[in-house]
Formats: C-alpha cells, structure tokens, sequence
C-alpha cells in the first residue's frame, strides 16, 4: 500500500511539474507572439497608415491559434492538421502585413504615372515645385497622396527637399519611384526644364506599366494552374479523410504517415514557388 501511494505521489509530483513547465512555456509564447505582432504593427502598419492597437491584434490571433486547430482537430480528428494549423495561425500575422504591404506599393507604383503628370502640368501653369506638389496631393488618393503630403510636412518643419526625398524613397523603396527621385535631384542640381522631365519619366512608366500589364496577362492562366495544382492535392487529402477516415488513420496517427505528408508538404511547396518562378517575368 505504501509502494502505490508513492507511485500515486510521485505521478502527481510529476504531473505538477510537467503542469508548471507547460504554462511557462505556454506564457513565454505568448510574449513573444504579443513581442512580433506589436513589432509587426509597429513597422509595418503605422507605415501604411493603418493604426490599429497591437493588443487587439493579439487577441484575435490567440483566438483564432485556440479554435481553429480545435475545430479541424474535432472535423477531421487528425492531429497533424490542428497543429499545422496552429503553425499557420502563428506566422499569419507577418505574411498578412507583407501582403497589404505589397498590395499598397503596387497601387503607389500604379498612381505615380498621373501624379507626376499633374506636377508637370501645375508647373507648366507657372506654380513652384511645393504648390504642385500641394495641388497633386488634394486630387491624388491614397497610398501616394498619403507619402507625399507627409514628404510636405516634413519640409513645413524644416527638412530640406532631398532628405524628405530620401525618407520618402526608404518607405517606398521601389525602381520606378527611385528613378523619379533621381530625376528630381539632377533637375534641382543642374536645372533645365523640371516639368518636361516629369512627363519624359510619366510616359516612360506608362510605358513599363503597359508591358508589365501585357505579360500579367500572358501568365495568367500559368499563375491559376500553379494555384490550382498546389491545392488539388490538399483538397483531395481533406476529401478523402472525410469520406474514408478509418482508410486515412494510418496518414495522421504514425510515423510512415507523418513522414509522407512531410513529404508531400516540401513537394508542394517546392512545386508552387517553381511555378511562380517560371511566371514571374520581371521587367
């Protein structure tokens, strides 16, 4: 009797200290998910004016990485799908912010062309630089009316015309706007005709925009059957795991099945990113 109350204590003891050392792992993940997503918002939503309080944020992301892989788990009674789940949930975050992120510098890249026509056309109407710019931001929408009317406040509290120029090109960092910057520089340094040299750039990305929307085109349909066959495969998983669950037991409960879906997990992910790869034409 003795013997089995020191089982019974000892399991217990054991127990707790598994207890304890689950929920100090499970606090010490929750800092530092709360830690990334406030970096995430700190860095990446602020600069797209996108003000939304890090602590919500949080909230629904640990929402969402507790009901989620519960309700898969309750679905498909599969434990390898509620834990790649939990593992999407957690990463979400960051992909989504580089999404909207993207998203946003294609729609500024798009909105440059007219802009800087509008600056042209406001200096050829005899207006300075400043006013233009002014005048451009009133009729231009977000994203770009967003940078440069902040670009204007900073030269309203003092920072000259190129270091504004250099803080508007580190947030938006692409090809087409550092060549108007550029442009911009060598205009202010060695003179000539500013607005006519708006328009040579506005009509050389109209241009590339052009071609790049042609070849969009072209690789339509190659982008849809990457999709396509990347998900095939996991809807077919599902599928199967629905209609046959005792058939696919062996897929999610051993360690054959783990190291297949391993597999077919890199396989998949390989194959979608060489089929983007082949797609993705950059000009």
């Amino acid at each position: 009797m003795s013997s089995l109350n020191f089982v019974i204590g000892l399991v217990l003891v054991a127990a707790i200290v598994i207890g304890v050392v689950l929920i100090q792992l499970a606090e010490e993940f929750l800092r530092r998910q709360k830690k990334n997503i406030a970096t995430t918002a700190k860095s990446g939503l602020d600069d797209m004016f996108i003000f939304v309080d890090p602590t919500k944020i949080f909230y629904y992301n640990v929402v969402a990485l507790i009901v989620i892989p519960l309700v898969l788990w309750l679905l498909f009674d599969a434990a390898i799908l509620a834990i790649a789940a939990a593992v999407i949930v957690t990463i979400m975050p960051k992909f989504v912010v580089s999404h909207l992120r993207k998203r946003r510098l294609k729609l500024f890249e798009r909105q440059l062309p007219d802009a800087l026509l509008m600056i042209s056309g406001g200096m050829r109407a005899g207006a300075s630089l400043t006013v233009a710019l002014e005048s451009m931001v009133k009729e231009q929408k977000p994203p770009l009316a967003q940078e440069f009317e902040l670009m204007l406040r900073e030269q309203r509290l003092g920072v000259d015309f190129d270091t504004a120029l250099k803080n508007m090109e580190k947030r938006m960092p692409l090809q087409d706007f550092i060549l108007v910057v550029a442009g911009m520089r060598i205009s202010r340094e060695v003179g000539g005709n500013f607005a006519e040299i708006l328009e040579t750039l506005a009509d050389t990305l109209r241009r590339k925009h052009q071609m790049e929307g042609k070849i969009d085109a072209l690789t339509a349909q190659g982008r849809m059957q990457g999709l396509i066959m990347t998900c095939l495969p996991l809807f077919l998983l599902l599928a199967l795991t629905k209609m046959e669950p005792e058939a696919m037991a062996p897929m999610y409960n051993t360690l054959v099945g783990w190291a297949t879906l391993a597999v077919v997990a890199a396989m998949e992910v390989i194959g979608y990113f060489a089929i983007q790869k082949v797609v993705t034409i950059d000009v």
